[in-house]
């Protein structure tokens, strides 16, 4: 209870989420407090029109007003995809998983708790993710952030129907990649103890099946004063990933088809690395214009 009065007295306070109506101040008390029972989206709601691609406005500051997510099993790259269109947009990158390790850093009273969860590859609480969230947005919106791309939450419908209800999402975009690919590259991940670069050793080399082409995905490898200092991630191991795709797939595709029914979801496959997917991403988002203007002009 404590935690959703802090989250709408934020969300009242603060133009880039917008307030809430009494209907959803009375939907969160029953989902936060109740049964947890959500109600269902009905077949014939489901929207049969593809999305048309996202209207992406200027803002006040120069950069772009969007409200985005990024969806997509653990590895997957929504956190670097999600940072490139940050840079391109000009809008910040919001990643829980950020928020979650900034947390278990800061040595507060919730790290110990934290660590015990994300170790063992479990979900974080709906209460704890959407406190960790609202402190973020507040904080953005004092520094006169306009719009957000979200990485990493929702990751069930009762957190989706949550943000439903404190936020407009224009678009949210569902990345999508084999999972042994998706091992490979969880397994391959590096962090620069010194600098905190995100690289990957891992190389990714897989025949095509069905006459789909062969996925190659070369290794994201640091710069030579980084080499010495790379370390995993604790919650980096195959059995650990294992766990947390098993539980992607057991509680956090129905979101896909939540934010399907609803026209808002585009659907992305990851043809191979970041030179290969990145100008198609751009193509789907309709903003491959927007990056040439960019070059064109640095």
């Amino acid at each position: 209870m404590a935690v959703l009065n802090r989250l709408m007295s934020r969300c009242r306070a603060s133009s880039l989420i917008g307030s809430y109506s009494n209907s959803v101040r009375r939907y969160c008390l029953n989902t936060i407090e109740g049964d947890g029972k959500l109600p269902l989206v009905s077949p014939s709601a489901a929207s049969s029109v593809p999305h048309p691609g996202p209207i992406v406005k200027p803002n006040s500051t120069g950069g772009r007003s969007v409200q985005w997510v990024f969806l997509g099993c653990p590895g997957v790259g929504k956190g670097t995809y999600a940072a490139r269109l940050s840079s391109l947009l000009g809008v910040p990158h919001i990643s829980t998983g950020d928020l979650v390790r900034h947390e278990l850093s800061s040595h507060g009273p919730l790290s110990s708790k934290l660590g015990e969860i994300v170790n063992q590859g479990k979900l974080i609480s709906d209460e704890t993710i959407i406190d960790l969230l609202s402190k973020r947005l507040e904080a953005g919106e004092a520094k006169g952030e306009s719009g957000f791309i979200l990485d990493g939450f929702p990751r069930t419908i009762r957190q989706a129907e949550i943000l439903e209800g404190v936020t407009n999402i224009d678009l949210v975009i569902n990345l999508k990649l084999r999972e042994e690919a998706l091992l490979a590259k969880c397994l391959g991940r590096r962090i620069c103890s010194e600098c905190g670069g995100n690289y990957n050793v891992a190389c990714i080399d897989i025949e095509g099946e069905n006459g789909s082409p062969r996925m190659y995905m070369p290794p994201l490898l640091p710069p030579p004063n980084c080499e010495s200092k790379l370390i995993t991630r604790s919650d980096d191991t195959e059995e650990v990933v294992k766990e947390r795709l098993r539980i992607y797939n057991e509680m956090s595709r129905p979101v896909e088809e939540f934010y399907r029914s609803r026209g808002k979801l585009l659907e992305f496959d990851l043809p191979g690395g970041i030179p290969e997917s990145w100008p198609k991403l751009l193509r789907a988002l309709n903003l491959d214009d927007l990056e040439d203007k960019k070059s064109l002009a640095a």
